[in-house]
């Protein structure tokens, strides 16, 4: 594992980890996700998660890299993000050039799960370069060193998408999402939710849970008059946190769920007014919890 941690520098978020029960991350499972994936892997199929911002996409993979006990190396991606940055490239090093292998390349190599997050933003030449490991060769192409890497028999390819950015821009070809296995994901049902926020936010008391959730649920409303990003149920755990950390809950709502996602005054005085219907202004400031 060392020499697989030494060698694994790349761009962007390049992460390898091999968990163990002392780490496990918290998953509230929402329907038949962790099935059907259990059987992708099986399998080795790639797999697709789809599903709106901050709805558990990326902790239900940690989740599942966890249970199969397998490294995960994670790639955000980005429009600038090139097939070079996954697959590898030519550097010099003194005067010598030496080839470096990119994050997609080694986890081909050495088994790992690859998750490139918010493929929807790379370039489009970019997804092009995963064709390959999406079907029955499972083979990654190096033009640049005129090879083909051979896929080890547990490496595995997932990516995210969030369907709500589609435009006619920037979308994922029909040609490439049905070369992958599809887990659709959604903000969790009320009562789930208010077990992830209460488990997230480090034990806010069930009172202000409840309030928590039920504002953050009449927020989402917004999404279809006007608001960009609905309330994600990440919004409402760090909006916790801050209630643990000492902030009165309308401060707190509004550093995390109201701030970060829109500028729009209407919206912001509409948000407000669920706020305040939640957490009257008369309610006391709680100390943080200790």
């Amino acid at each position: 594992m060392k020499k697989l941690l030494n060698r694994l520098r790349g761009v962007e978020r390049d992460v390898l980890e091999s968990p163990t029960d002392a780490d496990a991350p918290f998953y509230e499972p929402q329907a038949d996700e962790i099935e059907i994936f259990r059987a992708a892997w099986t399998r080795r199929l790639p797999v697709m998660l789809k599903g709106p911002t901050g709805c558990g996409k990326t902790r239900f993979l940690e989740h599942m890299a966890h249970v199969l006990a397998r490294p995960l190396v994670t790639v955000a991606c980005h429009e600038d993000l090139t097939s070079s940055d996954l697959v590898g490239r030519f550097l010099l090093e003194g005067e010598e050039t030496v080839w470096q292998d990119g994050p997609l390349t080694r986890s081909v190599k050495e088994g790992a799960i690859c998750y490139l997050d918010e493929i929807v933003e790379a370039r489009t030449d970019t997804t092009v370069v995963i064709h390959p490991l999406t079907d029955h060769r499972r083979q990654l192409p190096l033009d640049k060193r005129a090879k083909i890497i051979e896929a080890h028999e547990d490496f595995m390819l997932v990516i995210s998408y969030n369907p709500g950015y589609q435009t006619v821009l920037k979308d994922l070809k029909p040609s490439t999402k049905q070369r992958f296995v599809g887990i659709a994901f959604d903000y969790p049902a009320e009562d789930v939710e208010r077990r992830i926020v209460a488990k997230e936010s480090g034990g806010l008391d069930d009172e202000r849970v409840e309030r928590l959730v039920a504002a953050g649920r009449r927020a989402r409303a917004l999404k279809d008059h006007g608001l960009e990003e609905a309330t994600s149920t990440r919004a409402l755990a760090y909006a916790g946190e801050l209630m643990q950390a000492g902030l009165s809950p309308r401060t707190a709502c509004r550093a995390a769920m109201i701030a970060p996602i829109t500028d729009d005054p209407e919206l912001v005085e509409a948000l407000e007014e669920i706020m305040a219907a939640h957490f009257p202004e008369t309610e006391p400031t709680t100390a943080a919890h200790g």
